[in-house]
């Protein structure tokens, strides 16, 4: 690469990265004020803790993430094997074509769509509608991740074992899902982080009793910055880059051992 390319690449990763690291650098500021550095202070991470409708909305948040997690690991799963190893079925086209929809839609959009149908079938809106909307947005993503484990499976081994006598559902359970469970483990943890960070699509969805953490940091900040923010925003921010990094471990794992197997 050259210099100027370097150049080019290190301004575009100051640009996404470098307001991160402000960030984190002043959740240690011992300073009431974020624009002023006051020397270095965990005080905000124990105002933090000590912030009861912060930690209600954190609460909110993970429950929701869990759930929305589950019902798109389990959905995305079977939508994965359908594709894969469901033939040519009527209506594949539209069935993949709906299913890849929500990753590609804007949020706002969807985020609309749902309000309208949770509102037109009379649905009440509350932790529900926000785990239902959560895993509409998760179930495609976890879908692309065990579809591509799934085409890097030899499909031998499947039927050997059907060969040997065992039935579909058995098949799956000893070879299939042993064989795709890391990619599975990504999935639910792609889905749980983007359930984790939506802010959009459960502005439109969420009720009375349901207010997630980012819910609960962008009404904050709309009255203005402080530290605690900076720190719970941290939080989210190392919570989330942990997860990502262990779905990404997770999903390379697979490929690496049947590489080394071969």
């Amino acid at each position: 690469m050259s210099a100027f390319g370097r150049l080019i690449l290190s301004l575009g990763l100051a640009f996404l990265y470098g307001p991160i690291f402000v960030l984190v650098a002043y959740s240690f500021n011992a300073s009431a004020l974020v624009t002023v550095w006051g020397g270095f202070s965990t005080r905000w991470y124990g105002v933090l803790f000590a912030d009861g409708p912060l930690l209600a909305a954190a609460t909110v948040s993970l429950h929701v993430g869990v759930a929305a997690a589950a019902l798109a690991t389990l959905f995305g799963t079977f939508a994965a094997l359908a594709l894969d190893r469901g033939g040519r079925f009527p209506g594949r086209p539209v069935f993949s074509g709906l299913l890849y929809v929500p990753m590609v839609m804007p949020e706002v959009v969807t985020g609309l769509a749902l309000l309208l149908l949770f509102v037109g079938t009379g649905f009440e809106r509350g932790l529900v509608t926000l785990v239902v909307a959560h895993a509409t947005l998760g179930l495609g993503f976890v879908a692309v991740i065990v579809s591509a484990r799934l085409k890097g499976i030899d499909r031998a081994l499947e039927e050997a074992a059907a060969d040997l006598g065992a039935g579909p559902l058995r098949v799956f359970a000893t070879v299939t899902l042993p064989l795709i469970a890391p990619a599975v483990a990504a999935g639910f943890l792609l889905a749980f982080t983007l359930s984790l960070d939506d802010l959009v699509i459960a502005s439109f969805v969420t009720g009375p009793g349901a207010t997630t953490l980012p819910m609960r940091l962008y009404s904050q900040v709309r009255l203005g910055v402080n530290p605690e923010i900076n720190a719970a925003s941290t939080l989210l921010v190392g919570g989330v880059t942990t997860i990502v990094l262990t779905a990404s471990w997770l999903s390379a794992r697979p490929a690496r051992s049947s590489v080394k197997s071969v």
